[in-house]
């Protein structure tokens, strides 16, 4: 079992683990007994920042329709359109020793598909997760459940993997938005129009 993190907290990733170069950053969800007559369809997507926190362009936006970004250092697994069973709903593998130079951050990012049309936001959604796994052995390094904070918004910032000093760091953010994916590629300095 790894190291449980709250809201907030920025633990060393790197420098503890030493060798831990690929990782599976695996993010989970259930949806409330809600009955709205659409199913949830919860996306996770991954933007890779400079270190202004801007994405260079659409090749640093990794997410069900650009699975690979970074020269093939992050790779979304795929998208699952009902987020039913146990376990990781989404997947990203994520190479570290592989993400380019100019990449300060990698943010993970949850959003809802449709969500204002579905009439759906994050406070119908519980149990939600993020953890990372050594790839190498298939064991959890370290996780963050996001906890009930949320009610109208339909973007979550879950968390980022930065680089200090040579190493990289992990950031339990969890901070929620209206405006969903749209609104997550403007703030990381993406034009959607």
């Amino acid at each position: 079992m790894g190291i449980s993190l709250q809201k907030g907290q920025k633990i060393d990733l790197t420098k503890g683990n030493p060798g831990l170069t690929k990782i599976i950053v695996g993010l989970g969800w259930d949806t409330n007994k809600y009955s709205g007559g659409s199913d949830f369809d919860l996306d996770a997507s991954v933007f890779l920042l400079d270190k202004n926190g801007r994405a260079g362009g659409i090749e640093d936006f990794i997410y069900y329709n650009n699975l690979v970004g970074g020269n093939g250092s992050v790779k979304h697994t795929g998208d699952n359109l009902t987020g039913a069973g146990d376990g990781d709903d989404e997947q990203i593998k994520v190479d570290l020793a592989l993400v380019p130079a100019h990449v300060e951050k990698i943010a993970f990012t949850v959003t809802i598909h449709d969500a204002v049309q579905r009439s759906q936001n994050f406070g119908q959604v519980s149990n939600s997760f993020v953890r990372v796994v050594n790839e190498t052995n298939g064991q959890e390094v370290m996780r963050y459940d996001l906890g009930e904070d949320f009610s109208v918004e339909t973007a979550l910032v879950v968390c980022e993997l930065y680089r200090h000093q040579g190493e990289w760091k992990f950031n339990a953010i969890g901070s929620g938005f209206s405006g969903g994916l749209a609104a997550l590629c403007t703030n990381y300095g993406l034009d959607v129009n």
